[in-house]
């Protein structure tokens, strides 16, 4: 156990699918695992173990921004030692021809500052998806017809942004959403050499205020879902 999982060494797997939302994580569980068996309460942020075609697969609630996401990316990867870490998310689109309900698999990610910003100092670290994660996951999304967009993001500390210009800045140079959690995500695996990917679903959109109703989210989250199982397990 730990201070913010309550789950024992054995209950947690080698692939930890990271949704926001503990309830998300209840909800992915509960559709796609075999015999999911809730591990990790602590908090409320819930945490379910089964398998996949055989494999095993621990989905777990990390909270919302990067804060959040490094406490318990931390946690699995020293204490329970995860080596395969992605998260699903949902994103704001930010170029034109990216759509609602599209998946974007992000290689990587802009930042202004992460929890990791003080480790790296006067370096502008750039982190960066796991290469065979990116393949797997393009591959099934192409072959399911999922629109499916490969590139830059931006991991953000505000929800409520107020930096106009900046986002202009972001969408000039091509960044294709914003989110709150990958760029911490991407910087963890690479100083624990883990494998890492985000894939998100985009909820919203920052250019033309077009938001998926939330009734409609879960129906294209189950696609992210698929996708982030396929990308950890391909099929042979």
């Amino acid at each position: 156990m730990t201070i913010h999982i309550g789950a024992t060494i054995d209950e947690i797997a080698d692939t930890v699918l990271l949704p926001g939302d503990p309830m998300r994580a209840k909800w992915a569980a509960e559709q796609f695992l075999t015999s999911p068996r809730l591990v990790n309460q602590v908090r409320g942020m819930f945490g379910y173990t089964g398998t996949f075609n055989g494999n095993r697969v621990t989905i777990q609630g990390s909270g919302m921004g990067m804060p959040s996401l490094s406490i318990y990316a931390n946690e699995l990867i020293r204490d329970y030692n995860a080596q395969t870490l992605i998260r699903i998310g949902s994103c704001g689109g930010m170029q034109p021809n990216i759509d609602i309900r599209d998946i974007i698999l992000a290689q990587t990610t802009t930042y202004v500052t992460t929890p990791s910003s003080t480790v790296m100092k006067e370096i502008s670290f750039s982190p960066c998806a796991d290469f065979e994660l990116i393949k797997n996951a393009h591959s099934f999304a192409e072959s399911k017809g999922f629109k499916t967009h490969v590139g830059n993001i931006y991991s953000s500390d505000t929800f409520y942004d107020e930096r106009a210009d900046l986002n202009e800045q972001m969408v000039r140079h091509g960044v294709l959403a914003v989110e709150m959690e990958a760029a911490e995500l991407y910087t963890l695996a690479a100083r624990f050499n883990r494998k890492a990917l985000a894939i998100l679903t985009v909820s919203d959109h920052l250019q033309t205020g077009e938001a998926l109703p939330s009734d409609e989210r879960e129906k294209t989250f189950a696609q992210m879902v698929e996708v982030a199982l396929a990308a950890a397990f391909p099929t042979k």
